[in-house]
C-alpha cells in the first residue's frame, strides 16, 4: 500500500492552501457552501462569490428564511443553477427537520438535496475531523494515478475501486489536514492536463508516473462524435418608455432554472408576434442587436436580442411568473450571465 497520507501531509503544511475564505472558521455550514460552489468550479472563480454568500446569509436559518430570488441573484455568473436550488431547498429542511442545527451524522447530511456521498463527507471531515473519505474530481485523479487504476469517471467498476482506495487511504488522525491535502494536490499539482510531476510527493511511488501513463489516467469521459451542436434564439428586449425591461421566470427545471430570463423564441418572426400581441404600444427596432455567445458544457447558445419600444405590457404572463425589470434600479433576481450582459448594453 502507498502511504499516501505519510507524503500528503508533510506537503500540504508547506505547499497546501490554508488561507481560503471557507478556511476560516470552519463550521459545518461554511464548509457545506463552499463544497458545493467548488463543484465544477474553479476555487479563483468561487472566492468571491463565497465571500458574498455567506455576508448575506451567514447561517442555515437566514439561507433558509431568504427568497429563492435573492439566493438565485447572489449566484449569478457562477452557472449549474440547480446547485443554488438545492442549496435553498436543504437550508429549508435543516431549518423545519432539525431545528436550524447542521446535522450531525453523515446519514442525515447525505440525505439533504444536492449532497452526495463524497460531499457529506467532506463537510464531516474538514469541519469536525470525522474519518470519512471524499471522491471529489481532485481526489479521484490523485488515486487513479497513484495506484494506476485505469478506467474513466462515471464507470462503475472504476468508482467503486477508488472508493475502496479512499477509504483505505484516509487515516484515523489529521483527517482535515489529509482530506484538504489530497484535494489541494489534485487542484495545483495533478491536475488533469500536463500535471506537475515534478512538484508531486507522489512521483516516486506513482504508477502512472513511473509508466508514463498521466496522461492517460483517468480516461476521459466519452463524448459524442461530431460537431459540437449550436443552438441559436432570439431573446425578446421589451423596454418601457420608464426604462423597465421585461423579464419571464423560467421553469425550476432545465437550463437556468429558475432565473428570470427574456423572453426566448425559437425565430425572429415569433418574437415579433409575441411583441406585436402582447404589447402596447409596441416599435421594433428596425435592427436585431449585436448576437450574444455563451458556451454550456455541450453545446453553444446563440442568442440574437430583438430590441423594442412600448408603452406598457398587456397581459404578458400569468401573475408572478414575469416583472417589468428596472435596470437603473434593478431587483435582486437572479439573472443568466449573457442576459445581464444584454441589460448591461442598454445603459
Amino acid at each position: 500500500m502507498i502511504p499516501l497520507a505519510d507524503a500528503l501531509l508533510p506537503w500540504h503544511r508547506d505547499h497546501g492552501r490554508h488561507d481560503l475564505p471557507w478556511q476560516r472558521d470552519r463550521s459545518p455550514y461554511r464548509v457545506w457552501i463552499s463544497e458545493i460552489m467548488l463543484q465544477q468550479t474553479q476555487v479563483a472563480t468561487v472566492i468571491p462569490y463565497f465571500e458574498r454568500f455567506v455576508q448575506r446569509f451567514p447561517d442555515v436559518v437566514t439561507l433558509a428564511d431568504a427568497p429563492l430570488d435573492e439566493v438565485l441573484h447572489l449566484w449569478s455568473g457562477l452557472g449549474y443553477y440547480a446547485r443554488a436550488r438545492n442549496l435553498h431547498r436543504a437550508a429549508q429542511r435543516v431549518r423545519d427537520e432539525f431545528a436550524g442545527r447542521f446535522p450531525a451524522t453523515f446519514a442525515q447530511i447525505e440525505g439533504l438535496p444536492g449532497i452526495g456521498r463524497s460531499t457529506a463527507g467532506a463537510i464531516l471531515a474538514l469541519a469536525r475531523g470525522e474519518r470519512f473519505p471524499i471522491l471529489d474530481g481532485n481526489a479521484r485523479r490523485v488515486l487513479a494515478r497513484a495506484f494506476g487504476i485505469t478506467g474513466a469517471p462515471g464507470e462503475r467498476a472504476f468508482e467503486q475501486r477508488l472508493w475502496v482506495l479512499a477509504e483505505e487511504n484516509t487515516p484515523r488522525a489529521q483527517v482535515e489536514a489529509y482530506t484538504q491535502a489530497i484535494m489541494d494536490l489534485g487542484a495545483t499539482v495533478c491536475v488533469r492536463r500536463r500535471p506537475l510531476c515534478p512538484l508531486c510527493p507522489l512521483r516516486d511511488c506513482c504508477i502512472a508516473h513511473r509508466t508514463h501513463r498521466e496522461h492517460l489516467i483517468p480516461a476521459p469521459r466519452a463524448r459524442a462524435r461530431g460537431v459540437r451542436r449550436v443552438r441559436e434564439v432570439v431573446m425578446l428586449v421589451a423596454q418601457r418608455e420608464d426604462g423597465a425591461v421585461l423579464l419571464e421566470r423560467r421553469a425550476p427545471a432545465g437550463i437556468w432554472g429558475g432565473l428570470w430570463c427574456l423572453p426566448e423564441f425559437t425565430s425572429e418572426s415569433a418574437a415579433r408576434s409575441y411583441a406585436a400581441s402582447q404589447l402596447e404600444g409596441v416599435a421594433l427596432a428596425a435592427q436585431t442587436l449585436t448576437p450574444v455567445p455563451h458556451a454550456f458544457t455541450h453545446f453553444d447558445l446563440v442568442i440574437t436580442p430583438l430590441l423594442a419600444h412600448c408603452r406598457d405590457g398587456g397581459s404578458i404572463a400569468e401573475e408572478g411568473r414575469a416583472l417589468w425589470y428596472d435596470i437603473r434600479s434593478p431587483a435582486r433576481v437572479g439573472l443568466p450571465a449573457p442576459v445581464q450582459l444584454i441589460l448591461a448594453s442598454l445603459t
